[in-house]
């Protein structure tokens, strides 16, 4: 019989390494793949990893697709570090887009430098709200947030798809589920000319610094890792756990929310149904490729960006499925938990006993 026993040690230079070694894998994983579907794997590769950012208009659409997915991961980085499960980040992303863009059809008309920070307040209380209702059902009901953040991503989607075909429905708009384009007021200003890369990129980053700072430096900081750590030990000394589980998942759903209304008020201008092609679920394999650091956090999210472009790049000039980016993050995942699971544990083969009778 095959079990797992529990290092007395596991090295910690090989924790840093997994996910190097998790994405050689999953490149050596693509070789067969492509083989077998009968494609020349190194011009598969070479579409999927170096095509999209082989010219400075590539690296720019490299960074307006790393800005939500890098806001979600670092948001979820700190609930991930007080062991809260927060699998909501992508229904978080779509409340924020939401009523950021509720936001911004009510100012229409209006003009001034106070709407767009209006509109992205309202996004960041859109992601706060959809992540207070799992906090609350978690803290007062004793409810599996895991369960609740995935059904609510759901129920977010849902009032998304109504709102573009109900209330925020353009009404000049041909009939498409779509909202009016935003006013200039309440769009993103664009940083580089000539580029979609937005303001939404250095609020990122500003995001990342503000969690390290959170994590590394603050009392705050300091509880959520230790309730993370040891529960017990934290009620021990005197850590409020509930104050603590409203603290990160609000932090969470605000980031969230900010990485959805950064979509629809910068490279979109309305909006509409594809606001995300899932950058919340993308950002769970981001954070724990990252190692839940901001450092890592931000390479693994330009890695993912670079998978969802590769995966469009494969589709348009190989012919490839959409789904093959779905796919390298699947294995990409896999072969993590895989490593982690043998840095963490080796493997024991123990005999059974057999009894008998003597007689």
């Amino acid at each position: 019989m095959i079990t797992l026993e529990p290092r007395g040690e596991p090295s910690r230079s090989m924790a840093w390494l997994s996910p190097v070694l998790a994405a050689g894998l999953t490149l050596l994983s693509g070789f067969l793949l492509f083989t077998l579907l009968g494609q020349d794997p190194f011009d598969a590769m070479v579409t999927i990893l170096y095509t999209p950012i082989a010219d400075t208009q590539g690296i720019a659409e490299l960074c307006v697709k790393a800005t939500p997915i890098l806001l979600c991961a670092i948001g979820l980085s700190v609930v991930f570090k007080a062991q809260i499960w927060n699998i909501g980040a992508e229904g978080q992303l779509l409340m924020g887009g939401l009523c950021g863009s509720y936001m911004a059809l009510q100012l229409l008309e209006a003009d001034g430098i106070w709407v767009l920070p209006l509109v992205l307040i309202s996004g960041v209380l859109g992601g706060m709200f959809w992540a207070g209702i799992a906090a609350v059902l978690k803290v007062r009901f004793n409810t599996n947030e895991i369960l609740t953040t995935i059904m609510m991503n759901y129920i977010a989607l849902n009032l998304l798809l109504w709102a573009v075909h109900g209330p925020l429905k353009d009404p000049d708009g041909f009939n498409f589920p779509e909202s009016a384009l935003f006013g200039d007021a309440a769009i993103l200003p664009i940083l580089i000319d000539g580029t979609r890369v937005h303001f939404g990129l250095l609020l990122a980053l500003l995001a990342v610094v503000a969690v390290w700072v959170l994590m590394s430096r603050s009392f705050y900081g300091f509880q959520i890792r230790v309730m993370g750590l040891d529960a017990g030990a934290a009620r021990l000394a005197g850590f409020r756990e509930r104050r603590l589980v409203y603290v990160a998942l609000l932090i969470s759903g605000a980031l969230a929310g900010l990485a959805g209304v950064g979509e629809v008020a910068g490279p979109i201008g309305q909006l509409v149904p594809q606001i995300s092609p899932g950058y919340g679920y993308a950002a769970i394999i981001v954070a724990f490729l990252g190692r839940l650091h901001p450092l890592g956090i931000t390479l693994a999210t330009f890695l993912m960006a670079l998978l969802y472009m590769g995966g469009e790049m494969a589709q348009i000039g190989l012919g490839l499925p959409l789904a093959l980016t779905e796919l390298f993050q699947g294995m990409l995942l896999f072969y993590l938990l895989a490593c982690d699971v043998l840095i963490n544990f080796r493997f024991r083969l123990k005999r059974k006993a057999v009894t008998g009778i003597q007689g």
